[in-house]
């Protein structure tokens, strides 16, 4: 059993079923035998002859109200005429045996019905007869059934303790679920999610507990928000000195000779990489940022690719590699914005181009798929490179990770270009993965929710972007 909920509830309600139950058993169990109230039925019954014939019915009334309030036996007391003498009122059942009868086979189904005690003697001059009706309380000989326990009464305790215990199991249980699905919330990178209920009044350690993580969610919020704001800045301020160094980069070059053009070329080299990674820390921190949010313009991500895949085999050229794309026929359309698809696609792309095999191809699919949520584009890219170690296939996608610093140094890469790739998809409401192949190399899948399921009427027919060289 998996759920606190159903642990808390079914426990409670077990105990109490249990309770109910043994405390009834020990009741019984300790009521007075058959014997001892035959020999209370004489003693009863001389009495109350005694006390009528002293007092009349109100010494009589008096003493079966004793009676009833010490031993909580129910008795009546009948003249020949199947009067009851002391003026009390006798319910049917103990008119029914005075005279002889029998009790109603419906008496007790709902309200239990007592054992019945029936005795008679004469008056003291010997000219009346009075006969004696006691009502016991139920005894142990019979548990269930018209003459013991209520079975309705014994199935209203169980459900009703059964309700109590379903109301508690869910007061103690409610805040965890909040807390969960917050924890869910703060887990997929939502900071803004909170357990706590403001309407709530709980001072026990479960709300304390809530409490608490409110606090550590909203203290994450502020250091998250600061660190993406401090990059943003970081990276804005350094926009001003690239580009007085790209200026003054260009008059050096009008004043040098033609022994001074390799080292100018380095330093406009080098100005351009950390133009890029700026322009990178800026994608990355916009993407962090999450007061943004997905715009509602329709993006044909089939152009996406093609553009991607045009541009992509010029630069694999340089490598003697191609890269390759099959789109199928249909409407891939997506809602999001077209330039940081586009970044996200090409970034794996790129990076792809730079990790396959000299004359290998690089591969980009596109299709789709059915989840529970609805129809989702996937864009596949393929490389024929030696792969990435298992433990750091999930950390790809994290900022400045890299596999190998001096392979990193050579192709020029930081890592950022992964890092935004998978916050670009994240953004707009998708997931991006790696998975090694088992011919060798890399596969990358990006998942994009489809705008509309339009994907039915697309074919498996394969459409090369670029034809290989």
């Amino acid at each position: 059993m998996k759920s606190l909920f159903l642990k808390i509830f079914l426990s409670f309600w077990v105990a109490q079923a249990l309770f109910i139950v043994l405390a009834i058993l020990v009741t019984l169990a300790f009521r007075p035998r058959s014997a001892t109230w035959e020999a209370l039925r004489n003693t009863v019954l001389n009495d109350a002859v005694s006390a009528y014939e002293e007092g009349g019915d109100h010494q009589l009334r008096q003493y079966f109200e004793n009676l009833e309030s010490t031993q909580h036996v129910r008795a009546y007391l009948f003249n020949e005429q199947g009067e009851e003498v002391s003026r009390r009122g006798a319910p049917d059942w103990a008119i029914r045996v005075a005279s002889g009868g029998t009790r109603s086979p419906r008496d007790g189904v709902v309200f239990p019905a007592p054992p019945i005690q029936r005795d008679s003697r004469a008056s003291s001059d010997g000219k009346h007869r009075y006969t004696l009706v006691m009502g016991l309380p139920p005894g142990p000989r019979v548990f269930f059934g018209p003459r013991g326990m209520p079975i309705p009464g014994l199935i209203i305790a169980i459900l009703s303790s059964g309700f109590v215990c379903y109301f508690l199991a869910w007061y103690m249980t409610k805040p965890v679920a909040r807390l969960r699905a917050a924890t869910q919330q703060l887990a997929a990178g939502d900071l803004t999610a909170r357990a706590g209920n403001p309407k709530s009044r709980r001072r026990d350690e479960i709300a304390g507990l809530v409490r608490d993580f409110d606090t550590m969610a909203g203290r994450l919020e502020t250091l998250v928000k600061a660190q993406s704001r401090l990059l943003n800045d970081i990276s804005h301020e350094l926009r001003s000195p690239l580009a007085r160094l790209n200026v003054a980069l260009g008059l050096a070059r009008q004043r040098s000779g033609e022994e001074s053009a390799s080292m100018l070329e380095r330093i406009e080299l080098e100005a351009s990489r950390l133009n890029e990674l700026i322009g990178r820390l800026l994608t990355l921190a916009r993407l962090e940022d999450g007061e943004k949010r997905v715009p509602s313009t329709p993006v044909f991500l089939d152009e996406i690719v093609l553009n991607i895949a045009e541009d992509a085999e010029f630069e694999a050229q340089a490598r003697h590699c191609h890269v390759r794309s099959g789109i199928p026929v249909g409407v891939w359309e997506v809602r999001g914005e077209a330039s940081l698809l586009h970044s996200a696609i090409e970034n794996v792309v790129r990076n792809a181009i730079r990790y396959t095999r000299e004359g290998t191809t690089v591969e980009i699919h596109l299709a789709s798929s059915r989840t529970p949520a609805g129809a989702e584009a996937v864009v596949s890219v393929t490389d024929s490179g030696s792969g990435v170690p298992p433990d750091a296939l999930e950390k790809l996608f994290q900022p400045f990770y890299r596999l190998d610093d001096d392979r990193g140094r050579q192709t020029g890469g930081v890592g950022l270009g992964l890092a935004i790739t998978e916050r670009a998809v994240r953004f707009h409401g998708g997931h991006v993965a790696a998975f090694n192949k088992a011919e060798g190399g890399l596969l990358v899948e990006i998942h994009l929710p489809l705008l509309a399921d339009r994907s039915a009427g697309m074919n498996s027919e394969q459409v090369p972007a670029v034809q290989e060289a």
